[in-house]
C-alpha cells in the first residue's frame, strides 16, 4: 500500500532548484508573467481591491472634469441664514413650503423638487392642507427606501410622502443613494423612480438610464451649483436678480452654508470623489442636482467589469515581459515609469473619451509585478554568478581581479577564447635531490615547498596574474586573461623579479634556521621562463571537472624556456615577443638563438640584465653578434670585461667560454 510521500531532502530540493535555474530565461519569464497575471486578476475581483480602484477613480475624475451645465438645477438651501431670517429652527411649517412653491412658480420655475420627506402628518392639519393644495404635476417629493439586514432575513422598507401631497399629481422620487464601503458616494442610483430621474422627466428632459454601478461625475466641491437661501426664494423679486428661476429646475433641501468637514460629519451631507481634494462634504440637495445633470447629459462614467479589466491586466503583464525580455538594468526603471504613465494616461483617456473607467491599478500592479519580479530574479542570478565566479577564481586570481569579474561577469568568456597571453613557468631547481634528502620528513618537505610557493604565488597575484596550476614544485601563471591587461608582459617580468627577490629572502631565513638548529643550510634555486603569444584560454577539462587554463604553442615555449634557463646560468629566460614588450621598462639582453625540444623553429632567448647600463648593453649586443658570426675565441678578453660590466650574466659568460673550450 502506498503511503504518504516523504518530504524532499535537501539534496532533492537543491536538484529542483538547479533544474529550474537551467531553464532558459524566456521560459522562466513566461512562467513569471503567467503567475503575476493570474494573481493580479484574482486580487482585482476582491472587495478590498475594488475600493482601491474607486479611490483611483476619485483622483482621476477630478482632473479635467466637464464644466457645470448651464441649464442645471438651482439649489434653494435650507441654511443658517434662512433659519435666522425666518426665526424658526428646522423643521419649518409646511405652509411655508406651500408659499415657496407659489413663489417659485410665479418666478417661472419649470419643475420643483423637495429633497425633504413628508411622511408623517404635521401637528397642525392646516399646514398639511396648505402644502397639499400647493402641490401639483410640477412637483417632485422625496421618498426613501432602505434594506434592513438582520440575522434572520432582509427587510425592505419604503417610505413615501403622505397621499394627500400627491393627490393633485405631485410625483414621488426616491432620494436614496448607494454609498461605497468606505462611505463615499460615487455611484449613480439605478432606480427607475429615483429623485433626479423623476425630476428630469417632470421637467421635460429625456434622462438616460445608467448601467448598474455607473460612477458619478462631479463638477466641484460643495456649493458648486448656484445656490440661493430659502428666505430669498420666498421673495425673489426683492432678494434675487430678475429671471433667476425662469425655466429652471429647482431643488429644495438642507444645505449648510459652511460645508461640513469630513471629520465632523453632517446632516444629509456626503463624501464624494471631490472629498479627496476638498476634504468637505456635499449637501444632499446638491448631490441630487449632480445626479440630475449626469442622467440628463449622459455624463456618468460606466465602470468596466472583469471582462475588460482582466484582459487589461494580462496585456500589461505581457508588456512588462517584453520590456525585460533581454535583461533588466537601470533602464528598466525608466521603462517602468513610462509604462505606468501610459497606463494612467490610457485609463484617463478611456474615462474622458469613452466614458468607461478601467482602473489603472490592476494593469500597473501586473506590469510592476513582472518587471520587479524579473529584476529580482536577475539580481539573484547575478549574485549567484558572482559567488560562483568568486569561488572559481579566488584560488588563482588576485582579490582585485576577482572583484572586477564579480562586478562585471561579461568580461569573462567561458569555454575558451583566443587571446594574446604572457605565460610564466617557475620550477624549483634540484627538487628531486631535495626530496631525496628529506625522504624521512615528508611533512617537512611539504612545509618547505609551501614556504616557497606561497611568496612566489603572491608575487604573481600582486602583479595581477592568473595562477593556472601547481604541478608538483612547478607553478604556471599567465596575464591578460580573464581580464584585459595591456601591460601583461611588463607585469609578468615584474612578477618574476619579485619571485627572485622573495627567493633571496627565503634563503636567508632558511640559512638562519639551519644555523640555529646546527644543520647544513639548504639553498633553494628556481628557474623561470616567460613567453608571449596567441593562446586559447578558458575552462578546460570535462563536463564534471575543469580548470581555467591556457593552451597553445606559446605555453609550450614558456615551459621550455624555464627548463633551458638552467643551461644558460641565469634564473630567468624570456621569449622574443616578451623581451620586445618589456624592453621599455627593463634592461633586456639577448642570450642565444636556440631550438627547444619539440619545436623546429629557431627561438631567440633573452633575460633581464639587472643593473646594466646602456653602454654595457651595447657591448653585450656586439658580443652576441660576434658570437653568432663565430668571431669569439676562448682567450678573448671580452669575457672578463663583460663579467665586470654585467655581473648578472657572469655565469652565462663562463658557460659560453667553457663551450668554446670544449669545442
Amino acid at each position: 500500500m502506498n503511503g504518504p510521500h516523504p518530504p524532499l531532502s535537501r539534496q532533492s530540493l537543491a536538484a529542483v532548484v538547479r533544474r529550474i535555474r537551467s531553464f532558459p530565461r524566456r521560459v522562466k519569464l513566461a512562467a513569471l508573467t503567467a503567475v503575476v497575471a493570474v494573481f493580479v486578476s484574482l486580487v482585482s475581483l476582491t472587495g478590498s481591491w475594488s475600493l482601491a480602484d474607486l479611490r483611483a477613480y476619485d483622483y482621476l475624475s477630478i482632473v479635467g472634469r466637464p464644466e457645470l451645465p448651464e441649464d442645471g438645477p438651482i439649489i434653494v438651501a435650507i441654511d443658517e441664514p434662512s433659519m435666522a431670517e425666518i426665526g424658526s429652527q428646522w423643521p419649518w411649517p409646511r405652509a411655508l413650503h406651500a408659499r415657496l412653491i407659489e413663489a417659485l412658480r410665479t418666478a417661472g420655475a419649470r419643475a420643483i423638487g423637495f429633497d425633504v420627506i413628508f411622511a408623517e402628518p404635521a401637528g397642525d392639519p392646516m399646514n398639511d392642507a396648505a402644502l397639499a393644495a400647493a402641490s401639483g404635476p410640477d412637483i417632485v417629493l422625496a421618498g426613501d427606501q432602505t434594506v434592513i439586514e438582520t440575522p434572520q432575513a432582509q427587510q425592505f422598507v419604503r417610505t413615501e410622502p403622505l397621499p394627500a401631497f400627491t393627490a393633485k399629481g405631485a410625483a414621488v422620487g426616491i432620494a436614496s443613494v448607494d454609498l461605497s464601503e468606505d462611505g463615499t458616494l460615487r455611484q449613480v442610483p439605478s432606480l427607475a423612480d429615483g429623485f433626479a430621474v423623476t425630476l428630469a422627466r417632470i421637467a421635460g428632459a429625456n434622462p438616460a438610464t445608467p448601467p448598474r454601478n455607473s460612477l458619478l461625475q462631479t463638477f466641484g466641491p460643495a456649493r458648486t451649483y448656484p445656490t440661493v437661501s430659502y428666505y430669498q426664494a420666498l421673495d425673489p423679486e426683492n432678494f434675487l436678480p430678475d429671471g433667476t428661476f425662469r425655466d429652471r429646475v429647482v431643488i429644495v433641501g438642507l444645505s449648510l452654508q459652511n460645508a461640513p468637514s469630513i471629520d465632523a460629519g453632517g446632516v444629509d451631507a456626503f463624501a464624494t470623489s471631490d472629498t479627496v481634494y476638498s476634504r468637505g462634504l456635499v449637501a444632499g440637495a446638491e448631490i441630487q442636482a449632480t445626479i440630475y445633470d449626469n442622467v440628463v447629459h449622459g455624463l456618468f462614467i460606466r465602470r468596466a467589469g472583469p471582462a475588460a479589466v482582466i484582459p487589461a491586466i494580462i496585456l500589461a503583464a505581457f508588456a512588462a515581459a517584453f520590456a525585460v525580455l533581454r535583461s533588466t538594468s537601470w533602464r528598466t526603471l525608466g521603462y517602468g515609469a513610462l509604462a505606468l504613465a501610459l497606463i494612467l494616461l490610457a485609463s484617463y483617456g478611456l474615462m474622458r473619451l469613452g466614458v468607461l473607467f478601467v482602473s489603472p491599478l490592476g494593469p500597473a500592479l501586473a506590469f510592476l509585478g513582472v518587471a520587479v519580479g524579473q529584476a529580482g530574479l536577475d539580481y539573484a542570478e547575478e549574485r549567484r554568478q558572482r559567488r560562483e565566479i568568486t569561488r572559481a577564481f579566488s584560488q588563482y586570481l588576485s582579490p582585485a581581479l576577482v572583484e572586477r569579474l564579480a562586478q562585471d561577469p561579461s568580461q569573462l568568456k567561458l569555454g575558451g577564447e583566443r587571446r594574446t597571453l604572457t605565460i610564466l613557468f617557475c620550477d624549483i631547481r634540484g627538487f628531486t635531490t631535495i626530496a631525496e634528502d628529506m625522504k624521512d620528513d615528508p611533512e617537512g618537505l611539504t612545509t618547505l615547498v609551501n614556504r616557497l610557493l606561497t611568496p612566489l604565488s603572491e608575487a604573481v597575484l600582486n602583479e595581477g596574474g592568473t595562477i593556472d596550476k601547481y604541478i608538483g614544485d612547478c607553478l604556471m601563471a599567465f596575464w591578460n586573461a580573464p581580464l584585459d591587461d595591456p601591460d601583461h608582459a611588463i607585469h609578468a617580468v615584474r612578477a618574476a623579479r619579485g619571485m627572485l627577490t622573495e627567493l633571496v629572502r627565503l634563503n636567508k631565513e632558511l640559512a638562519a634556521e639551519a644555523k640555529a638548529a646546527g644543520r647544513p643550510p639548504k639553498s633553494l634555486r628556481i628557474g623561470i621562463g616567460i613567453n608571449t603569444g596567441e593562446c586559447i584560454v578558458g575552462n578546460m577539462g570535462s563536463a564534471r571537472r575543469f580548470d581555467y587554463s591556457a593552451l597553445g604553442d606559446a605555453v609550450n615555449l614558456a615551459s621550455r624556456l624555464e627548463g633551458a634557463s638552467k643551461d644558460y646560468g641565469v634564473p630567468l629566460l624570456l621569449g622574443e615577443r616578451t623581451a620586445a614588450l618589456a624592453a621599455a621598462k627593463f634592461p633586456i639582453a639577448e642570450l642565444d638563438r636556440i631550438t627547444v625540444k619539440g619545436r623546429s623553429t629557431v627561438s631567440p632567448v633573452f633575460t633581464v640584465a639587472e643593473g646594466a647600463s646602456e653602454a654595457a648593453l651595447a657591448r653585450h649586443r656586439a658580443y652576441i653578434e660576434a658570437k653568432y658570426n663565430g668571431a669569439i675565441t676562448v682567450d678573448d678578453g671580452l669575457f672578463d670585461e663583460l663579467k665586470k660590466e654585467l655581473p648578472a650574466l657572469e655565469h652565462y659568460y663562463e658557460r659560453d667560454r667553457e663551450r668554446l673550450t670544449a669545442d
